[in-house]
């Protein structure tokens, strides 16, 4: 466990996964803390894929390989790198169990650090070999309902940086998705989504893609600011377990997402995969700030 602290948060991270474990502003824990009842996880990286792909295996070339959700980067150790009072590194690099599951060599470091009253988590994917590399990425943190209570129905709102004619493609099947259907998310006159302790019963995930928005702000039930996740990811899902009453939601940016039902094609030619020349090194971020 590495911290961080700039006089304004207490961050923690892991080298296992290389999760963030914990965010703080005095004596407020923001961070989801990991109870098993509801998610036994808090801020996991996904890599080398996002969501599920269909029937748990996925193609390169012919040969046929199997990939639980989301990957294996987040159930791995990393090595720390470099670390400072605000700014903390890990690097992952591929090996034969890697590559029995993922065919490509691949360089993951992941940073976070601190600034002001915010946090970047930066994502930087490097491709050592002499080939294309194909791969996504994304997050997963999970953050408190600030008024959570189970017998409460409200859990606060949720704002976009867009308020006009954003549309959400939906969980259909093994934890991969109908790509066709759009379903409208329709936001009220005040720019903000109300939340209800029900809202994920029947959807699981409201799940944006083709750079919709780019910030997903949360507000307490009295209105007041709670926290916001920026962002240039194309897509991002927001989930809290359905049927759980659970005291957390998630916002998700992703370079990635699940595939679509029944998808039996190439993994390079699936939906929203990254490729990476030769030598080259992809590098993304995004920012988790407290208000």
């Amino acid at each position: 466990m590495h911290t961080l602290k700039n006089g304004v948060l207490t961050v923690e991270a892991s080298e296992h996964g290389a999760e963030l474990q914990s965010i703080r502003k005095g004596s407020v824990e923001y961070l989801w803390q990991g109870d098993p009842a509801y998610w036994g996880r808090r801020s996991p990286v996904l890599f080398p894929i996002v969501g599920s792909v269909w029937d748990k295996k996925y193609r390169v070339d012919g040969r046929e390989y199997e990939l639980g959700q989301h990957g294996f980067a987040r159930d791995m150790d990393f090595t720390l790198v470099e670390a400072s009072e605000t700014e903390v590194r890990y690097r992952l690099e591929s090996d034969e169990d890697t590559l029995a599951r993922y065919p490509y060599p691949f360089v993951l470091e992941i940073a976070y650090r601190l600034h002001g009253s915010s946090v970047d988590v930066v994502w930087e994917v490097t491709n050592p070999a002499e080939e294309d590399m194909y791969f996504q990425i994304g997050a997963h943190p999970a953050f408190f309902y600030p008024d959570y209570a189970p017998d409460m129905m409200e859990r606060g709102y949720l704002a976009f940086d867009r308020t006009e004619g954003l549309e959400c493609i939906r969980i259909r099947g093994k934890g991969c998705v109908d790509a066709e259907t759009k379903y409208p998310l329709e936001i009220p006159e005040s720019g903000r989504l109300p939340i209800s302790r029900d809202t994920f019963d029947a959807i699981d995930t409201i799940m944006l893609q083709d750079s919709q928005v780019h910030e997903v702000s949360m507000f307490r039930v009295d209105g007041t600011p709670w926290l916001k996740v920026s962002f240039d990811a194309p897509v991002v899902g927001i989930w809290s377990p359905p049927g759980k009453v659970a005291p957390f939601i998630c916002i998700e940016p992703w370079y990635g997402r699940c595939d679509r039902t029944d998808y039996e094609g190439d993994y390079r030619d699936k939906d929203w995969i990254n490729r990476l020349a030769p030598g080259q090194k992809f590098s993304s971020l995004y920012t988790i700030t407290i208000e």
